[in-house]
């Protein structure tokens, strides 16, 4: 198998992009597209697998390099799963994840009083990434982390839905934990982990 020395981070999402870059080895020459400035494709697949599959043949064919896409998101057990594939579009065009995160806490109002509930909202991260070369072969994997939502925002690390997911067997948010550490036992690493053998 040849190792892949060079590669494309499919997103435009500096804070996917920051992650995918740390969990690569050093020694991978890393190109982002915005240096391309290309924008992304219309996410039209009805799974994680899929869309992830869209982004990276999308960017590996504008470019002509081989590409890793990520396609992530948060499920929440009592609302039937969602946000979901959506998890980025609830936050709208300007990408604002307090909002989608307020949508969520409605949502789950709607269902249960949050301060009165003892029991855990059960959630989950999960995280498909596939990595598409130009000559058309691809390679898809999945990680998922299974935790719970906090009662309320908390922490000012990662992104996205971070300040609300707590991590089955910790008491803290995504987003108080140090970053390193939050990225070693995450949905991204699990799927990491599975490819991992294309670069080391």
């Amino acid at each position: 198998m040849k190792k892949i020395k060079e590669i494309l981070i499919g997103t435009n999402n500096i804070g996917k992009y920051r992650e995918i870059s740390a969990l690569l080895p050093n020694k991978i020459i890393k190109y982002s597209v915005k240096k391309f400035n290309i924008r992304s494709p219309k996410e039209n697949g009805k799974t994680f697998e899929q869309n992830s599959f869209i982004k990276a043949s999308y960017f590996s064919k504008k470019t002509n390099l081989i590409c890793i896409s990520d396609d992530s998101g948060l499920e929440v057990s009592i609302l039937n799963g969602m946000p979901g594939i959506f998890s980025s579009r609830w936050a709208g065009k300007k990408q604002n994840f307090s909002l989608a995160i307020k949508k969520i806490f409605k949502k789950i109002q709607k269902k249960i009083t949050l301060k009165k509930n003892k029991k855990k909202i059960n959630a989950k991260f999960v995280c498909c990434l596939t990595i598409f070369w130009p000559n058309g072969k691809s390679y898809s994997v999945k990680g998922a982390v299974y935790g719970s939502i906090a009662s309320k925002k908390k922490g000012k690390h990662g992104f996205g839905y971070d300040p609300i997911f707590i991590p089955k067997g910790h008491s803290r948010t995504f987003a108080e934990m140090k970053p390193k550490y939050k990225m070693s036992i995450d949905h991204r690493y699990k799927a990491y982990k599975k490819i991992k053998k294309f670069f080391n």
